[in-house]
């Protein structure tokens, strides 16, 4: 009996989509059988297939849309920019693969040649996550396709219809079926493909957790190249700022969008203990405004349901949690139907809790820390063993610049979210946040590996030093 796996709305708990659940050696084998005619493409070819797939992406972006919204809960308005994310991306690689690995020449010596090409990897497996079901893994598979490699994509068993409709639009624009797969199932197909011999290499975007895990399984394996994109505990500092309403926006914006489940989001929110009210004040009159609804409701919501109903028990679990170690509600984490994932923007001042878990609450929760000057926001900024993102709010140039230098983060921001990273720049963290392979702009950097070569049109070669003479070589032979 074929087993299944189901999807369902977070937003209405309806069924969604059902597929079967696929076989990991089946999708590897039939991207190892496929790659080498990729490989062998000219780059212009390749390049000109994901642009097609670009333009079959413009044409189902209503339907597309549709889809990541009712199976993520996303707004629809949010859903329609990741899409238009996946169309942008194509041309980002494109210039970023001509830039990260252009082919270089120069002279060396002898009238020879030292030229430095860059090779695909061969069959790069890709673990996508829920929260961005289309944008996040797309990142990943359009530059390594444009470097030659063939992919095989497994979504996360909370999105596979969004998985499934991606590949099929490569598919639709002409990429050979066998050069991108489509790995249906849950965790154990998931770890059944990140150990699989007939992989080069696995691109993950995950949790933490997750990412420890596969650095730990990866450790003997140095020949395949392991690029992690994970989570972040990460700090939004407001100090001084002139516009208390504009610095609340930029809080609620790092804090809510996603309903929290981004990986930039702002999970700490440090002020100045004594001047603190007005920005509290203000962030707590903003949020209060958010609609949570479903995707498609009118008006339009800020912000839906988290993915489904155990994390949302684990969300409430959590700020239970806090508020029982000594945290103070300003705004309280509300469910107001236990049999779906819809939660209030919540805001909790965690000051007096001793020794605060350094975790990533991947939700709608907001934590407030008291601070009583500059160096102590500082300390706290960086009191994690995350790095991922950081935004300082209000200040001067020069105290940004304290800002920057003292911060351990892929992402530094001044006077912006902490979320909303630009697609033609690197994006990674550093700690538990990544593995030093960041993403986006940078991703042509772990889709290929450089060759050297020393080239020239003759062979000339000779020995100098450490030769006999050849009259004495000559003499002893004869003796």
């Amino acid at each position: 009996m074929t087993e299944m796996l189901i999807s369902t709305e977070p937003a209405t708990g309806e069924t969604l989509w059902t597929g079967a659940i696929g076989d990991a050696d089946a999708e590897v084998s039939a991207a190892r059988a496929a790659w080498a005619g990729w490989a062998s493409k000219p780059l212009t070819v390749r390049v000109e297939t994901l642009r097609r797939f670009a333009n079959v992406v413009r044409q189902q972006k209503d339907k597309f849309a549709d889809l990541i919204a009712r199976e993520t809960g996303k707004p629809l308005w949010e859903a329609a920019t990741e899409v238009d994310a996946v169309v942008n991306k194509v041309d980002i690689s494109i210039s970023a693969y001509s830039e990260r690995t252009a082919q270089r020449k120069q002279e060396g010596a002898l009238g020879a040649r030292v030229a430095v090409r860059h090779k695909p990897h061969g069959v790069l497996a890709v673990l996508g996550p829920y929260n961005f079901p289309a944008h996040l893994p797309n990142g990943h598979i359009v530059p390594a396709l444009i470097a030659g490699n063939a992919v095989v994509f497994k979504p996360s068993e909370k999105t596979p219809a969004v998985g499934e409709f991606l590949v099929k639009l490569f598919h639709d624009a002409g990429v050979p079926e066998g050069v991108v797969r489509c790995l249906i199932g849950g965790p154990d197909q998931g770890r059944t493909l990140a150990s699989h011999p007939g992989i080069d290499g696995l691109l993950f975007t995950g949790s933490a957790r997750a990412g420890m895990a596969l650095h730990r399984q990866f450790a003997d394996c140095p020949q395949k190249i392991l690029a992690l994109e994970l989570g972040g505990n990460n700090p939004l500092v407001v100090w001084d700022a002139p516009d208390v309403h504009a610095a609340a926006v930029i809080a609620v914006q790092s804090a809510f969008l996603s309903a929290g489940q981004r990986c930039t989001a702002a999970r700490r929110l440090i002020v100045k203990d004594g001047a603190h009210e007005a920005i509290l004040g203000e962030v707590g009159k903003i949020a209060e405004r958010l609609i949570v609804d479903a995707p498609h409701s009118t008006p339009a919501p800020f912000m839906g349901p988290v993915i489904d109903n155990p994390s949302a028990d684990q969300l409430q679990e959590a700020f239970l949690d806090l508020m029982m170690k000594g945290g103070r509600p300003l705004k309280h984490l509300d469910r107001h139907e236990n049999d779906k994932p819809f939660l209030s923007p919540a805001i909790i001042d965690v000051t007096d809790v001793q020794e605060r878990a350094d975790v990533e609450l991947f939700g709608p929760i907001l934590q407030v820390i008291r601070v009583p000057d500059f160096d102590a926001a500082l300390a706290e900024a960086g009191a994690t063993r995350f790095g991922l993102a950081a935004s300082l709010v209000g200040g001067s140039p020069q105290l940004y610049d304290k800002f920057w230098a003292n911060i351990r983060a892929g992402v530094v921001n001044w006077n912006k979210p902490t979320n909303g990273a630009p697609s033609n720049a690197p994006f990674g963290g550093v700690g538990l946040s990544g593995n030093h392979r960041p993403s986006a702009y940078y991703a042509a950097d772990y889709c290929a590996y450089p060759v050297t070569s020393s080239e020239a049109d003759n062979a000339r070669a000779s020995i100098g030093v450490g030769l006999r003479d050849v009259r004495i070589a000559a003499n002893e032979l004869e003796g």
